[in-house]
């Protein structure tokens, strides 16, 4: 399969189908679609100005349309251009044809790390080793050109066909994590499953975050499975803020301890005690290769570090301060019940900590109630802010809502108008919008059966679009839009693409009297099988078309035989015999056959029988020619006679 980037299982949008045939800048033949990743779709290509196969891959249009995005993506595409390292997919070009954007990127054979490990489960030490070192020195030339990755994972690992390693992405994630849409304070950038401690908390990402991402990796490859798993992207988030990870040798006891250390070093909570640079941990790598332990580990008092929960903010913040800490990024409403829930998460981490502490601690005197307040129908950080100035401590939490608008509160625990001291803990639901509920797979269904199971989820049909399909039987659903796993809020309509069937067509009513290369050309493009047969025509020139079988203005289907005849010119014609017949009786009989008659000046001598009438032909009688061919005739002459008178008799003789 040929890979030079992540493949995603879920299909194209309609609204971002691109024609395979299309051709980019005069120069990349878009051969056919072969992956889509969150940004982008990715096609497989022809150089056509160098000869060679390329991944081009093409920006969505929700990027296209953010000039911000699109000038930050082409400085980092033309920064990750100049990556060049054998661990690295290379990227060639970046271009832009009207609103469509694009990069074109090596093509490669072979699979991708997160196929090899779901298909073969974990890998021995000594190949998850070298893996992970080729992967480490990736990202140390990526580090020193001022790349930071973002999104080390299986799946922008790929595994040549050789056994090299390549690094795909470079520069990509960047240019998403720095566009405006999302660069607001708390957005969360990556896979939650190969978070960094510092990416779960809305914190910026450097060349640690990398490393400990690939950690993540090396502990998938040994042990089978990711360090940390959860029911959602949060637990899993939280997990790695909060969560110390078991040593993958527990699930492999394949793996020795120097390994251990390795991996759970890289996997540190703290960036200060993780391997400081790509280099430092490719080195350790290497010296265990080699047999030698590794120069540093953490130390035996790391695993049971207490790990410090993000405080919540002042009362005395301002207004803008804790929006800046607590508040959703806007618009990308997309990632909002991720944010509050993560904050929500750790939060409650120091509400425990908060009692625990407190139910130690000696008595204290009765504190003064407070009347808690209405926020119903604020904004989170409006709500926020008036609880926390009444002395409040808060905690957001996420609630589906029929009624609410996204990002609005429903309403507090305890209720509004009860009284709590000050200091007190109060829950605020923030409304996540209408509960959603995942878009059933309706590909390779009947209309009916996916009308059915749409309705069942919830969902309504939307519009269904009908188009010719070359493996699809008609009345099937060829794709669907949400796409199938999806969430989507109830009565949300699910766009579908239906297909009709092989594409029927007329054959053309033109092809009468052209040349059998323009008609074999014509047919041929049309997808139809064209064989060709000759017959006689009087009409038709040689060796042009008579006449289509089915007929021109029949449908058709495409692969369809199509059988062309053409023209071997008018049927041959066998010369008569005329010899005996008189000049009037031949000139009938060789006209009537669209013969033209030639009487020649000079006679031949012939008996006297034959006298006056046709003696000799030209061609020869049975011969076969053409219509309108000529055929000369001669006619006979007899010789004179003379006479002899005698006494006795009269005798008559023939001149010599």
């Amino acid at each position: 399969m040929p890979i030079g980037f992540e493949r995603m299982d879920k299909p194209p949008l309609q609204s971002q189908r691109m024609e395979p045939s299309r051709t980019l800048a005069d120069r990349y033949e878009l051969l056919g679609h072969i992956a889509r990743g969150g940004m982008a779709d990715v096609f497989e290509a022809r150089d056509t100005l160098l000869g060679r196969r390329v991944a081009v891959k093409v920006l969505h249009s929700q990027f296209s349309s953010d000039e911000a995005f699109v000038k930050r993506f082409r400085r980092e595409a033309q920064a990750a251009a100049n990556l060049s390292h054998p661990n690295i997919v290379g990227i060639y070009d970046w271009g832009q044809e009207g609103s469509t954007y694009f990069i074109v990127m090596e093509l490669i054979e072979g699979r991708s790390l997160r196929d090899v490990l779901r298909d073969d489960g974990p890998l021995m030490p000594k190949r998850a080793i070298e893996i992970s070192a080729e992967v480490a020195a990736a990202l140390s030339v990526a580090h020193r050109s001022g790349l930071v990755h973002r999104d080390i994972k299986p799946g922008n690992i790929l595994l040549a066909a050789d056994g090299t390693v390549k690094v795909t992405d470079f520069g990509i994630a960047r240019a998403w994590d720095d566009s405006s849409e999302l660069t607001k304070t708390g957005a969360v950038i990556g896979t939650a499953t190969y978070f960094s401690p510092e990416q779960a908390q809305g914190s910026p990402a450097d060349e640690r975050s990398d490393i400990y991402a690939l950690g993540v990796v090396m502990y998938e490859m040994l042990a089978g499975r990711p360090p940390f798993s959860g029911e959602s992207p949060v637990a899993v988030a939280y997990q790695h803020v909060s969560s110390l990870a078991a040593q993958p040798s527990l699930d492999n006891p394949d793996v020795p301890p120097d390994l251990d250390a390795i991996v759970m070093r890289a996997l540190d909570k703290n960036p200060e005690a993780r391997y400081q640079t790509a280099d430092d941990l490719r080195q350790a790598l290497l010296l265990f290769l080699r047999g030698e332990a590794p120069a540093t580990v953490p130390s035996a008092e790391a695993p049971t570090r207490l790990i410090q929960p993000i405080p919540v903010p002042p009362p005395t913040a301002t207004p803008d301060e804790i929006y800046r800490q607590v508040a959703p990024p806007e618009p990308a409403s997309s990632q909002l019940p991720f944010i509050i829930t993560t904050f929500a998460l750790v939060v409650a981490l120091a509400v425990g900590i908060f009692l625990l502490l407190k139910a130690l601690a000696p008595g204290t005197p009765d504190l003064a109630l407070i009347t808690i307040p209405d926020v119903a129908g604020m904004t989170q950080a409006e709500a926020l802010l008036e609880l926390q100035q009444l002395g409040f401590n808060v905690i957001p939490e996420p609630n589906a809502s029929d009624t609410v608008e996204e990002g609005r509160v429903i309403g507090t625990k305890p209720a509004a108008g009860e009284e709590a001291e000050d200091g007190a803990f109060i829950i605020v639901y923030v409304s996540l919008g209408a509960e959603a509920f995942p878009v059933p797979p309706v590909v390779g269904q009947d209309l009916v059966r996916a009308t059915e199971l749409i309705e069942k989820a919830g969902l309504v049909l939307g519009t269904v679009e009908q188009v010719p399909d070359e493996v699809a039987p008609a009345g099937q659903v060829i794709s669907q839009n949400p796409p199938a796993g999806e969430d989507a809020a109830p009565g949300t309509a699910v766009d579908l693409v239906v297909s009709t069937g092989l594409e029927e067509f007329p054959i053309p009513d033109d092809l009468v009297g052209r040349s059998e290369g323009d008609v074999g050309f014509i047919l041929g493009n049309l997808g139809l099988i064209v064989v060709f047969d000759t017959e006689f025509s009087s009409e038709v020139l040689k060796g042009f078309v008579i006449r289509t079988d089915p007929t021109a203005g029949a449908t058709v289907n495409k692969g369809d035989q199509v059988t062309v005849y053409i023209s071997d010119g008018p049927e041959p014609v066998s010369v008569p015999n005329v010899i005996g017949s008189n000049e009037d009786q031949a000139r009938s009989a060789l006209e009537a056959l669209g013969l033209a008659v030639r009487v020649n000046t000079t006679t031949i001598e012939v008996s006297p029988e034959l006298d006056g009438l046709v003696a000799e032909q030209l061609p020869a009688p049975g011969t076969s020619v053409e219509p309108g061919s000529t055929v000369s005739i001669t006619l006979g002459k007899a010789p004179p006679t003379t006479t002899t008178t005698t006494a006795a008799t009269t005798t008559t003789t023939a001149a010599p």
